[in-house]
């Protein structure tokens, strides 16, 4: 069975779809994708599918799946390289894959995919942050600060 190359790059796996997916590669992708996730704690990935000339509702559904299933696992995905007929087929079956980011070409991708990542980090650091100043007002509420 064909299997999809996922390489890492530094903290990013990058994931390039060379061929039209069959469901059962589609799947195998998915479960390799989570897996080299959780070995390389990789914070970013890039699904490239700009050879892609067809997707069907089942492959969009696995796209959008994976990217949910990476961001549980602390993981940003960004789709890049979306044909213009296969964006067409992803509106009109209803799957615009909109939670996920999507860049015109890898470049971009890797562009978004740090400035995500830099926000998330950044939020987190303002949201401890606010968790602190609570904590510090809270004591000086209840007379200890």
């Amino acid at each position: 069975m064909e299997k999809i190359p996922i390489i890492k790059v530094g903290d990013t796996l990058l994931v390039s779809i060379q061929t039209d997916l069959q469901d059962q590669v589609a799947m195998t992708m998915q479960t390799d994708l989570l897996g080299r996730i959780e070995q390389t704690s990789a914070r970013g990935v890039i699904i490239d599918i700009s050879v892609v000339d067809i997707v069907d509702s089942f492959l969009g559904r696995v796209l959008s799946d994976t990217a949910s299933m990476a961001r549980i696992m602390n993981a940003v995905v960004v789709v890049v390289g979306i044909q213009p007929s296969v964006a067409i087929t992803l509106v009109e079956l209803g799957l615009e894959l909109k939670q996920i980011p999507t860049a015109l070409n890898v470049e971009r991708g890797l562009q978004l995919l740090r400035e995500r990542i830099a926000w998330e980090d950044h939020a987190v650091a303002d949201g401890a942050e606010s968790r602190e100043l609570g904590r510090e007002e809270e004591r000086a509420r209840n007379g200890h600060g």
